[in-house]
């Protein structure tokens, strides 16, 4: 197994609630049938596995209840034994069943999904991977047609509009170096559900006297975002917040409440030795020890507006080049 390498707890540790934040993380994968992904998880995590329904399986753990499941509810939701069906075709299930599954399997992500876990326990989730990448399990590059995600739901420390403003500044200046860090393979540079942000909305988000109230917030980002399909999703939060008003832009199904970020944007490359769920978190790290620094995010906001200018630096630079220069300078990397 590869070096460990810990995963970084930010400054600001406690939610508004003087508890410990906690970060949901979803997984997707391949290279190991479902029932074996199931088994490994659960002995892994010394949890115990429970089928809720066909490719969902609960693994209740130490940790909390992660869960195992195909990344695809068509698939999930297949009854070919319905007594509605003709009972021709449902003599034939078990038999259409398994290639089904046969396919599925090779075509279609299982994927992993956390229990929100405190940030001084995400070590479970560097060490988990790890392990299943000696077990042979997939990540992105192994085929074209997969396009296989790491995604966080970090718990913010406080949801008022002033929190959630520099949070998504931190992220709209980071964008592009996070992206050439961890957006690697190119089958998910092709999909169109990592998308950044509207160029307009970024230079109103990213102005000195930016200081919205939770509406005007919520508004800004849905009239140029009326999308999940972003690098950084806030339809969760805007759930969470105030699902009226997000009702009136958007009525999908798809979107749970939950006060946390959505962070979409990395590659799952989990069977590629150098890679590991801690440079991942790390990263974002950065953006959380940015988003609570004052004048490092001005000087970020300063650097990202500056960069929009006709220069010589800028024709000789490419902005993430600039970006991990300044955090070099600043001892982020």
């Amino acid at each position: 197994m590869a070096n460990v390498v810990p995963c970084r707890i930010p400054d600001v540790r406690l939610n508004e609630r003087g508890e410990e934040r906690r970060v949901g993380v979803e997984i997707e994968l391949s290279g190991l049938g479902y029932d074996e992904l199931v088994h490994h998880v659960a002995r892994l995590l010394e949890g115990e596995a429970q089928l809720a329904s066909r490719y969902v399986t609960r693994v209740d753990t130490g940790l909390g209840t992660f869960t195992v499941e195909l990344d695809s509810d068509p698939i999930k939701d297949l009854a070919l034994d319905d007594e509605r069906l003709p009972r021709a075709l449902r003599e034939l299930s078990t038999q259409a069943m398994d290639v089904i599954d046969a396919a599925a399997e090779r075509i279609v992500p299982l994927e992993i999904v956390t229990p929100p876990i405190p940030l001084s326990q995400l070590q479970t989730v560097e060490e988990l991977v790890a392990q299943l990448r000696d077990l042979g399990a997939l990540g992105s590059r192994e085929a074209l047609y997969f396009a296989f995600g790491l995604q966080l739901n970090p718990e913010l420390p406080a949801l008022d509009p002033d929190t959630l403003v520099r949070y998504l500044q931190a992220f709209a200046g980071l964008y592009e170096w996070l992206k050439s860090r961890h957006q690697l393979d190119i089958s998910r540079k092709f999909t169109t559900y990592i998308e950044p942000w509207h160029n307009r909305y970024v230079e109103r988000l990213m102005a000195d006297d930016y200081a919205p109230d939770q509406a005007r917030l919520m508004r800004d980002y849905l009239t140029y975002n009326p999308t999940r399909n972003r690098a950084l999703d806030l339809l969760p939060l805007f759930a969470h917040l105030d699902p009226s008003l997000l009702g009136q832009y958007m009525d999908d199904p798809r979107i749970k409440s939950r006060p946390t970020l959505h962070y979409r944007l990395p590659d799952c490359d989990i069977d590629n030795p150098e890679w590991q769920f801690s440079s991942v978190w790390n990263d974002w790290y950065v953006l959380e020890q940015i988003a609570n620094h004052a004048s490092h995010l001005a000087e970020l906001r300063s650097l990202y507006r500056d960069s929009r200018k006709l220069s010589f630096h800028n024709l000789t630079h490419r902005w993430p080049e600039t970006v991990h220069e300044w955090l070099q300078a600043k001892g982020y990397v």
